[in-house]
Formats: C-alpha cells, sequence, structure tokens
C-alpha cells in the first residue's frame, strides 16, 4: 500500500515540474504578436504574393489579414492567416506540455493536411523558427506540405515577415513570403 502512494506523490509532484526556461522564452516570442496585422502594400511584397487572387484585394488596405489571439488562459496563440478568404489557414502554437519541454504547433493549412512543428533552438529574439516534426507521419512523406514556417519581426515590433516554407517529393519547392504591418 504504501509503494502506491509514494508513486502517486511522485507522479502527481512531476506534473508541477518547472518551465523549461529557454522553451517558455520561444512560447513567449509567439504571444508577442498578439494582435491584428495587414498586409503591406504590394511593392513590399515578395515572390507570387503580390500577386495571389486571395491576397492581392487585402494588399496596402486596412483590412486584417492576419490575427494572432491567446486563447485557453494565454496557453495557446491561434494564428488566423487571410481570415475571411478561400486561402484562410490556421496555425495553433503551444507549449508541448506543463513545464513547456518543446514549443509546438500545427497548422491547418488549405491542402486540406496538418503538419505538425516545434520550435526550433535556431530561433533568435528577432526570428522564430518552427520545423516539421519529424516524428510526425506527414512531415516524412512526400506530400506536399508546409515543412517550416518562420516569423522575422522588426525591432519596432510593427513588421512582421512570415515565411511558409512548401516541401514535395522530400525536397524544397517554394517559400510564400508575407509582409504584414501592426495594425493600430
Amino acid at each position: 500500500m504504501m509503494a502506491a502512494g509514494l508513486f502517486l506523490f511522485s507522479a502527481v509532484q512531476t506534473s508541477f515540474a518547472q518551465p523549461d526556461a529557454e522553451q517558455q522564452q520561444l512560447y513567449n516570442w509567439i504571444k508577442q504578436l498578439e494582435g491584428q496585422w495587414t498586409l503591406s502594400a504590394a511593392e513590399s511584397q515578395e515572390g507570387g504574393t503580390r500577386t495571389h487572387p486571395s491576397v492581392l484585394p487585402l494588399l496596402g488596405t486596412n483590412e486584417v489579414a492576419i490575427e494572432f489571439k491567446l486563447i485557453g488562459r494565454e496557453k495557446t496563440v491561434q494564428e488566423d492567416l487571410l481570415p475571411g478568404t478561400k486561402r484562410q489557414m490556421v496555425t495553433m502554437y503551444h507549449c508541448k506540455d506543463s513545464s513547456c519541454s518543446a514549443v509546438k504547433a500545427t497548422h491547418y493549412c488549405a491542402k486540406g493536411n496538418q503538419p505538425e512543428f516545434l520550435a526550433s533552438p535556431q530561433s533568435s529574439s528577432r526570428e522564430l523558427i518552427f520545423e516539421c516534426d519529424m516524428s510526425t507521419e506527414l512531415c516524412q512523406s512526400w506530400d506536399s506540405h508546409i515543412h517550416q514556417i518562420t516569423h522575422q519581426l522588426s525591432e519596432d515590433r510593427t513588421h512582421l515577415r512570415a515565411v511558409y516554407s512548401n516541401f514535395m517529393d522530400g525536397e524544397h519547392t517554394s517559400d510564400t513570403i508575407f509582409h504584414f504591418d501592426r495594425k493600430e
């Protein structure tokens, strides 16, 4: 009887582990994006973003093009990309567990798949990189999927560059790059 009690106490004690400071810092980085953002003018965009039919009507307007919301008692950040368009996508960012041993993300893509990501230790104070979680089936597959998400924030925190890197057949095929301005 005593051994069972010790096991229960040990399990409870483990669930209250101290948060991983580095991973918590990465989670706090994504939290700072909270709010609404508009797409920068066409001349500020890169590649096909400036001509994409779902993006074109939003370029340089005051319409929300991406929004970050803190939900679930600030335990999750919801990214809503291109809300109200045919290309609307959502990414959910959160700590893996109560000790924040890893920062995870799941991207609900317009392609109809949901790649999962882990925050990269290569991230910095101005750039947060999420790499495909290679322990998942989709990230190991040859199917077309977003394989990396990179958010780069300007020093004054008013401009965001977001890069969604696509892989297919095991190779990088393209980047979709957006430039956003914080909505006032």
